[in-house]
Order: structure tokens, then C-alpha cells, then sequence
């Protein structure tokens, strides 16, 4: 590896352990919609496409942010919620995995979106707060 991508390295990773939780929840939505629109531009039925990747990569995010929901027990129904929407997500995206479609991938998209501009403004009051 050369010295330039081992100091990208470097920062990326010193940026990601020095960020405050909500930025690393940012971060995750940001990642989840993106591999639901790389997969989207994939042909779904062509196994040697990168489809079933990106789900998986989009997946495994969905699950860590459900997951991680489940640690800080407190929310109530924010936490109920949240983990429906969660569940839907994965299960969607599970689906389009197993039947090779796209069709589930905007319902996805939807709502991870919708939920990291919720998370966006969460963001923007705890700074006006600071």
C-alpha cells in the first residue's frame, strides 16, 4: 500500500473514531441509500452483477442501525418505530435479493431518506444547542 493510501486510511479511520454518534448514524444512512442505488443501476438477473453486493452491504448497515437500537433499551415508541421501519427495510431488501428485482429497492430508498433527514435536523438542534 502506498504512504498516500495509508494516510488516507489513516484519516478516514481517525475521522470515523473521533466523530460523535450522530454523525456515524449520518455516515451509515449515507451508505445504506448509496448501495441501494448501486445495486439499483445493476441488472439484478445477471449473477455476475455486483446486485446482490450493494444489498448486502445495504443490509448489513440496516441491521447494525437496528441492532444498535436494541443496546439503549430507553425511546419507547421512537425505538418501536424505528425498528419497524428497520424491519421493513431489511426485509425488503431481503426480497430483492432472493428474487433477483429492483422492484422493492425505491420503497428502501424512501425511507432510509426519510429517516436520515430526520436524523439531519437532530443534528442541526444539537449544534444550535452546543
Amino acid at each position: 500500500m502506498s504512504s498516500n493510501a495509508n494516510a488516507a486510511e489513516a484519516y478516514l479511520t481517525s475521522s470515523v473514531e473521533n466523530a460523535p454518534p450522530i454523525k456515524i448514524v449520518r455516515m451509515l444512512y449515507q451508505g445504506a441509500i448509496r448501495f441501494v442505488g448501486q445495486a439499483s443501476l445493476e441488472d439484478a438477473k445477471n449473477p455476475s452483477s455486483r446486485f446482490i453486493e450493494h444489498l448486502s452491504s445495504a443490509d448489513a448497515i440496516v441491521a447494525e442501525l437496528r441492532l444498535a437500537l436494541s443496546q439503549g433499551a430507553q425511546g419507547g415508541d421512537v425505538i418501536d418505530n424505528l425498528t419497524q421501519l428497520y424491519l421493513f427495510c431489511e426485509s425488503q431488501l431481503q426480497t430483492a435479493m432472493l428474487e433477483r428485482s429492483a422492484d422493492p429497492l425505491p420503497s428502501v430508498k424512501r425511507v432510509l431518506e426519510t429517516l436520515l433527514d430526520a436524523w439531519q435536523a437532530v443534528e442541526v438542534e444539537a449544534v444550535r444547542a452546543a
